[in-house]
């Protein structure tokens, strides 16, 4: 194996279609019109030096290594601003040119440290590169000139010289190495959008500087990595370079975050990782990363690991841990006894969204065919769910439009309930990149989200309605754009229902709908509410993302059909630059859902009562398939607390944490008999667990995640399992354990499965993987090249289904006890429960969930910023320190939930979507009082977690 080969072309590619031919060095070229001459050179296999340049940022010029000569032109222009032209010849070494680099090494050499064999960059720096391409053999200048290399020159105190800085937990900043190049600032501007790095200085006083003449870790450095992957020196280097050396060899692979779905190069030292590099030729990310990605992958080793499996009789036992087979044989026999005991639907399973789509096909195949029942539901079920059933009854599939390419094509981008820079913050970048091209955006949150107004980015609406009125907004934007004929008439003509589109069309044009009447529910002024709907239905290709702030609402599933209905309107469907697109919370939510997770649906969504598609599957799995739907996780929990449902195998969720109503749910796993929990580290669901059964990573397996843009990615093993066995291997053996014939060896024979059986992925295999680099799904014999754009030509189900859309007020409502309204959102640097970001770095950033609190409601209740205050509700209370801030309206609060510590879920209701049972996360009446310490329930939940979490003497750790 070696390091997986990326060319970097210097500038990036021209998109024109007009070709234009040249001659560089002889050789005749032709490439787009506007590319750069260097670009071309690269292209036709001439590399021409260059230090300032780099194909992830534009051309800038300053290094002046990469000059050329044009016959007929006067000069030395550089190739990287230069653009090509009809018929001109270039040459790129000739004696003249030979000198001027030299020349132009030598002053870089005269002011840089000359320690290259001990340097972390030693082996991966283009300086030295650069010395040796253009013949560098000696500096004339010498080396102990006016520059910052040192702390002292000749015993003086040198106040040019600055110290590294360390201050961030992932990567060093060593001013004496810097070149003065400009790519890490360029990076930050024009790939991550932040604005963080400057140069400060002049001449050879130059450097980079974080903000102000800040540290790092108190810039607005957001840790992305991209100053890191641009720099061409070791002036920022990851200090897992510094620690361990050079990688040797590296694997593509797929981040186990977000639904972005990014694609990593991981660097290896033997079966160390050394790094995660994003990789260019992702379709996804585009050579992009996030400080999750690319730096948060130390729980992978992290010493809280479970190794080994565990048992005990009661919750209250201490663990005891047992080989792999006696695990197996303890699950076998008490599901077994259970179903005798308790009937045949006393058990079943849940699918985890982190888990691989061959790994989920397998639980959710392991409940049908080896439980007899149907009683298998996933994560989607708490975040997602309307969205497949909202999007479904629209248009006929349960997925978003676009890929994330599409949105370079967007002219007004519609935000609502989401907050990408945040919950998917590479797609929040290229997002912000488009935005700052020119492209309007409309931001429809309670809170004041960064997109709001961030450095060269500012909304042209934000409607902060009031959490839980996202129905009646929508139906306000839609009568909006009825009543004044902004509606796509031969769009709806050709590709809807007219007939439904009138009764809708009627509907929403009701006085009762229009801005000025919804104000009333909503808080939003009408005036912003005419003037958004005006901007998206006239300004071009209009596209909307939405997340959790749309789903988690009792009128989650009206509110996705909501805003299916504002695309058709507007005739936003079917082509780049617009539709509707759902951001995924987790790296495989969508392939979860894809996988057959949700008990009413066979894998590719197709309804479990359906016979022909049963058939399908009975034929191959040799087994007779209930008919019947099964149980929801809502259902299987309030079946529990009545008696009827006994046993749960979960692999990788954390219910305890993640769903609604803690009290409800530990009450429902507190009534089983035998809850088996299948994850990386003891979580809290565990506390009620009677087996343990020690996970794998994602670095230490085989398989496929499909992003939120349907996209088919390969997950790459790298390492091999700490716990022994990759987590498709512990189902296999759970399964073979309870009678059934699985004898999968490995995950693509799955995947084979899966394609013959699903309809959407029927020509998807790992070898065309490997051809194809991902496909998104539909991916068969009528689209082979997958699918980009949904519903180019005609809706999956036919015509586009036109949907009244009522708003209904949840029964979730303030009063004199409890005023105010809670949301919830996640942040940058932890991820969903924070099992795995709370075990690395990134706690640096976010040690704690902390209130959001205006400082109206604030001074009113005499709360201080940083203050412990109570956070009450009907359902419970908990404690946690305030934040006082404007981002959120007077009579709002919002909270993270990623700290067991604080269990926000416990303030959460059992209010959910009227369709499909996902809780209203988004909309709970609490009331904020000053507190001096936590809340009782916190300390009962502390005490039964440690004494959950005991285990008696090891055993050796898992080979």
């Amino acid at each position: 194996m070696s390091l997986v080969p990326e060319i970097d072309y210097g500038t990036p590619a021209s998109t024109s279609e007009t070709m234009v031919t040249l001659t560089i060095d002889g050789q005749q070229i032709t490439v787009p019109e506007g590319t750069s001459i260097m670009r071309a050179s690269m292209e036709a296999g001439i590399q021409v030096p260059k230090l300032c340049a780099t194909d992830m940022v534009d051309a800038f010029g300053s290094c002046r290594l990469c000059l050329v000569e044009i016959e007929g032109r006067n000069g030395t222009p550089a190739s990287c601003t230069t653009p090509v032209a009809p018929g001109i010849v270039v040459h790129t070494q000739t004696g003249r040119l030979k000198d001027i680099r030299r020349g132009v090494m030598e002053l870089y050499i005269s002011d840089h440290p000359l320690d290259c064999l001990t340097c972390a960059a030693n082996g991966d720096c283009e300086l030295q590169d650069m010395a040796g391409a253009v013949g560098l053999r000696d500096v004339r200048y010498g080396y102990e000139g006016d520059n910052h290399v040192k702390a002292r020159n000749n015993g003086d105190i040198n106040l040019k010289w600055m110290p590294k800085d360390e201050s961030n937990p992932y990567f060093t900043y060593d001013p004496s190495k810097c070149i003065v190049c400009s790519r890490c600032v360029r990076a930050c501007e024009e790939v991550q959008g932040t604005f963080a790095l400057t140069i400060e200085g002049r001449g050879f006083g130059s450097r980079v500087s974080p903000g102000m003449h800040e540290n790092f870790i108190d810039s607005e450095c957001v840790s992305c990595g991209a100053c890191v992957q641009a720099c061409p020196t070791a002036t920022l280097t990851e200090k897992s370079v510094i620690s361990i050396g050079q990688p040797e060899h590296s694997v593509v692979t797929t981040c186990a975050y977000c639904g972005v779905g990014c694609s990593f190069k991981a660097e290896m030292r033997g079966e160390e990782l050394v790094r995660m590099v994003p990789w260019k030729d992702g379709q996804a990310n585009r050579g992009h990363s996030c400080v999750k990605g690319r730096f948060a992958y130390g729980y992978s080793t992290h010493k809280d690991r479970i190794l080994n499996p565990m048992v005990r009789e009661k919750v209250t036992d201490p663990w005891r841990e047992v080989t792999w087979d006696e695990a197996f044989a303890h699950i076998a026999t008490e599901f077994k006894r259970l179903q005798y005991q308790y009937g045949r639907d006393s058990i079943g399973g849940i699918t985890s969204s982190r888990c691989t789509n061959e790994e989920t096909f397998l639980v959710q195949k392991l409940v049908r065919a080896g439980f007899g029942n149907n009683n298998v539901d996933t994560c989607a079920r708490v975040c997602h769910s309307p969205t497949g059933y909202g999007l479904g009854q629209a248009f006929g599939t349960s997925a978003g439009t676009q890929n994330f390419d599409s949105v370079e094509q967007s002219d007004v981008v519609v935000v609502i309930g989401a907050n990408p820079t945040d919950g998917h913050p590479v797609f929040g970048s290229r997002l912000k990149k488009r935005l700052r091209q020119g492209a309007k955006l409309i931001v429809i949150d309670p809170r004041r989200i960064d997109l709001v107004r961030t450095p060269h980015v500012e909304a042209s609406y934000h409607l902060p309605l009031k959490p839980g009125t996202n129905v009646a907004m929508l139906t306000a934007l839609a009568h909006v754009i009825v009543t004044e004929g902004l509606f796509d008439e031969t769009f709806i003509r050709e590709r809807c229902d007219w007939s439904e589109f009138e009764d809708w069309a009627a509907f929403v044009s009701e006085p009762q709908h229009s801005p000025e009447e919804t104000e009333k529910y909503t808080g939003v002024p009408a005036d912003l509410v005419r003037g958004a709907a005006r901007l998206y239905a006239k300004g071009g290709n209009g596209a909307i993302y939405y997340g959790l702030g749309v789903t988690e609402h009792s009128q989650g599933s009206t509110t996705v059909m909501a805003i299916a209905n504002l695309a058709m309107v507007t005739g936003n469907i079917g082509r780049p630059g617009v539709g509707v697109n759902p951001l995924r919370g987790q790296n495989n939510v969508q392939g979860s859902c894809d996988m057959g997770s949700f008990p009413h649906e066979l894998p590719g969504y197709r309804h479990i009562s359906d016979d022909a598609t049963r058939d399908i599957f009975e034929k191959l799995w040799g087994v007779k398939l209930n008919n019947e739907p099964g149980l929801r996780i809502t259902n299987m929990l309030d079946a529990a607390v009545e008696g009827s449902f006994k046993g749960i195998y979960i692999q990788g969720e954390d219910i305890l944490q993640s769903d609604p109503d803690t009290k409800h749910v530990a009450a429902g796993l507190a009534a089983m008999e035998c809850v088996v929990v299948h994850d990386l580290f003891l979580n809290e669901t565990a506390n009620y667990a009677h087996v343990f059964l020690p996970g794998s990573t994602f670095l230490e397996k085989d398989g496929t995640f499909t992003n939120a843009e349907r996209r088919i990615n390969r997950v790459r093993r790298v390492m091999t399992p700490r716990n022994g066995y990759a987590d498709w291997e512990v189902t296999q053996k759970m399964a073979q354990a309870m009678g059934l014939a699985w004898h999968y060896t490995h995950p693509s024979e799955i995947m084979d499965e899966i394609a013959a059986t699903t309809p959407s992925f029927a020509l998807v295999s790992y070898d065309y993987l490997e051809k194809m680099g991902s496909v998104q799904w539909p991916c068969n014999e009528k689209t082979p090249l997958g699918s980009p754009i949904m519903h180019v030509d005609g809706f999956v189900r036919g015509k586009g289904k036109f949907i009244r859309t009522e708003y209904v007020p949840t029964d979730e409502r303030t009063g004199p006890r409890f005023p105010l309204l809670l949301t919830t959102g996640r942040i940058l640097s932890q991820y969903n429960v924070g099992a795995q970001t709370r075990r690395t770095e990134n706690v640096v950033w976010h040690a704690e969930d902390r209130l959001e609190i205006h400082p109206h409601d604030a001074e009113q209740r005499g709360i201080r910023e940083g203050d412990w205050v109570r956070l009450s509700s009907r359902s419970g209370d908990t404690t946690l320190r305030a934040l006082i801030t404007d981002r959120v309206a007077p009579g709002v609060v919002y909270t993270t939930f990623h700290h067991p510590d604080t269990q926000a879920n416990v303030i959460t209701t059992d209010y959910t979507d009227w369709a499909t049972n996902c809780p209203e996360y988004k909309v709970t009446a609490v009331q904020v009082s000053p507190s001096n310490g936590p809340s009782q329930w916190q300390v009962d939940y502390d005490e039964q977690a440690r004494q959950s979490r005991r285990i008696l003497g090891k055993m050796e750790a898992a080979e």
